[in-house]
């Protein structure tokens, strides 16, 4: 449905705003936007969509989606993202709560944000042990074998998750990894129930996992909230044990991001 502010903007957008707002409803969206559907929600003429979507897409900030027709956010413009999510202010405060929550479970814990092969890492506060698992900021790791790409994969639409495991690689990371997409469905339609994600040994022998979504306001997937352990101190059965611990930290994470 339309979102008001775009409504009331019909017929009377400045030549200057109107790639912005085409911009600004695709990532409101959260799914490939049609340029009718642009049309219709901005009051903007069809050519005119048509050659700014050409802009946005040439010059890297949209990128066409499997159908070939529809737009999703791009290299340029999930960049921009995560430099905004990055900007000092809200870092210093996001870092406070994910040292608490560190502190509270005295294992490292990780932000991170779907990309377009897999999960990167956004920031990270790292445990007090000598034993850890040195995943830097940046890094980025697959979708199917992470508690953090589980969780973002759980969180899409049906016919959307079916296309994107109909291209993405399974390939085995470990011997624990899942690389079929049967048995992967089946993972993601329990995270979808419970709320949160395991990785057990999948991605990293000896290393478990579990992460929770941070959404924005509404209840889509923006961010995951992860820790990880070494198996020498945590079992996965230990670690789901602190997942209301990270599901507190990830509410307070949320709301900081709605300020």
């Amino acid at each position: 449905m339309p979102d008001a502010s775009a409504s009331e903007t019909k017929g009377q957008i400045p030549t200057n705003l109107r790639l912005l707002l085409i911009l600004e409803e695709v990532a409101r969206a959260g799914v490939p936007v049609a340029p009718s559907t642009l049309s219709e929600t901005l009051g903007l003429p069809k050519p005119t969509i048509h050659r700014l979507l050409a802009t946005a897409e040439e010059e890297g900030f949209l990128q066409r989606d499997i159908d070939g027709r529809s737009y999703g956010p791009g290299r340029r413009l999930r960049k921009l993202s995560g430099n905004t999510l990055s900007s000092q202010r809200l870092r210093t405060e996001r870092l406070v709560i994910m040292q608490a929550l560190a502190s509270e479970v005295g294992e490292t814990c990780n932000l991170a944000a779907p990309g377009r092969y897999g999960m990167v890492y956004l920031d990270r506060v790292e445990t007090h042990w000598p034993l850890r698992i040195q995943l830097p900021v940046g890094t980025q790791v697959p979708f199917h074998c992470t508690a953090s790409g589980k969780m973002y994969l759980s969180s899409l639409r049906l016919d959307k998750l079916k296309r994107v495991l109909s291209w993405l690689q399974l390939d085995p990371s470990t011997d624990k990894s899942i690389t079929d997409v049967d048995g992967l469905m089946d993972e993601l339609a329990v995270t979808r129930t419970r709320g949160f994600s395991t990785d057990n040994e999948e991605f990293m022998d000896d290393m478990v996992a579990i992460a929770v979504p941070i959404q924005d306001t509404e209840g889509r997937l923006l961010t995951t909230l992860s820790i990880h352990a070494p198996r020498q101190r945590y079992n996965l059965d230990a670690l789901i044990g602190m997942v209301p611990h990270v599901q507190k930290a990830a509410k307070r994470l949320e709301t900081l991001g709605h300020l």
